[in-house]
């Protein structure tokens, strides 16, 4: 059918057109084969430039004749190679003039004819890129969890103020985040949110969380509601098994890095008990961005922090923007 509707296309459009996409299928596909140096597409991509070779001479041979149609004659054997005794002349009767058929534009046909199939050819190239995501249908790939799936520690009660896990969940679960994270093409592969309340405080003070997984990374962001400002918590880091260290200012508010290792438990579900947990190791590092809750710095603070099974984390820049793009978006509840 295509072939059909080609060969219906003048020839100043047909030939030209063709022309430009024989060249480009025939170098690409020969640039495959030395790449992957396999012969195969080497011939087809040297059939594809033949071809391409001999339309070329069939349009350079059809705007010769267009140019000095007496030479083209002669080159076809209708001029005879002797001159003819000419007749005596005899004067032509009146006529009217008959009007010439203006001709088409050979090379006007052939410029619109390769416009056309660069326009496609861009339209086609350019328009995933320019298309938003959510047209593509490549948004993140998992939900967050309800808003108050089970019912809330006293903790989260007495200060209503206190952002819930699932509010968590919906600021970190950004399309923006695998970007972030350095890997574009990733989707989201889980979610989830909790409303766990920091250890050691007997149930007093709120720890929110919420976790958003892919298959290279995986983020976390908590916020204890506590009266442990970050130049408290830097004193602290002394005394623990924190590394890498540094201060920061994010959002206009005091900020630490920190580096420390994840737990890591086993269980094993093909002994004879029917399962048993074994000792907690030791993780994959971690890095982490804690940054107080308000720029004066009066206590509580949020923590986002990113690892990976292989143990390799993104740059701190990458934390910083996903902090920046984060935080704005969890409701303004401070202490």
């Amino acid at each position: 059918m295509l072939g059909f509707l080609v060969r219906l296309l003048p020839f100043w459009v047909r030939e030209p057109l063709l022309i430009v996409v024989g060249s480009v299928f025939g170098v690409r596909i020969v640039y495959m084969a030395l790449d992957e140096k396999d012969w195969v597409p080497g011939v087809i991509g040297a059939v594809f430039l033949v071809a391409t070779a001999l339309r070329v001479h069939t349009v350079v041979k059809a705007l010769r004749a267009r140019r000095n149609p007496a030479r083209a004659a002669a080159g076809d054997g209708t001029t005879p190679d002797t001159p003819a005794p000419a007749p005596a002349p005899q004067r032509p009767a009146p006529a009217a003039p008959a009007a010439r058929e203006k001709e088409p534009n050979a090379w006007g046909q052939a410029f619109a004819a390769v416009a056309v199939f660069a326009a496609l050819g861009a339209a086609a190239f350019l328009g995933p890129k320019l298309l938003p995501s959510e047209a593509q249908g490549t948004p993140h790939a998992v939900s967050c969890p309800g808003g108050q799936e089970t019912e809330l520690p006293s903790a989260y009660k007495k200060s209503p103020r206190t952002v819930t896990g699932a509010e968590l969940c919906e600021a970190l679960n950004t399309p923006d985040l695998a970007r972030l994270l350095g890997t574009p093409t990733e989707t989201a592969t889980g979610a989830s949110a909790s409303n766990n309340t920091a250890p050691l405080t007997d149930g007093k003070v709120a720890l929110p969380e919420a976790k958003v997984e892919f298959d290279t990374y995986t983020v976390n962001v908590a916020v204890t509601y506590n009266h442990l400002s970050i130049a408290q918590y830097v004193k602290l880091m002394d005394y623990g098994n924190e590394i890498d260290v540094k201060k920061t200012e994010v959002l206009g508010r005091p900020a630490v890095f920190s580096s420390d290792h994840t737990m890591q438990i086993e269980i094993n579900f093909g002994d004879e008990s029917g399962g048993s947990g074994g000792p907690v190791g030791q993780g994959p590092l971690a890095r982490t961005l804690t940054v107080a809750l308000d720029a004066k710095d009066r206590g509580g603070y949020y923590e986002i922090t990113v690892w990976s099974t292989s143990g390799a984390f993104p740059d701190d820049d990458a934390l910083v923007g996903i902090t920046e793009k984060v935080l704005p978006a969890v409701p303004e509840r401070t202490m």
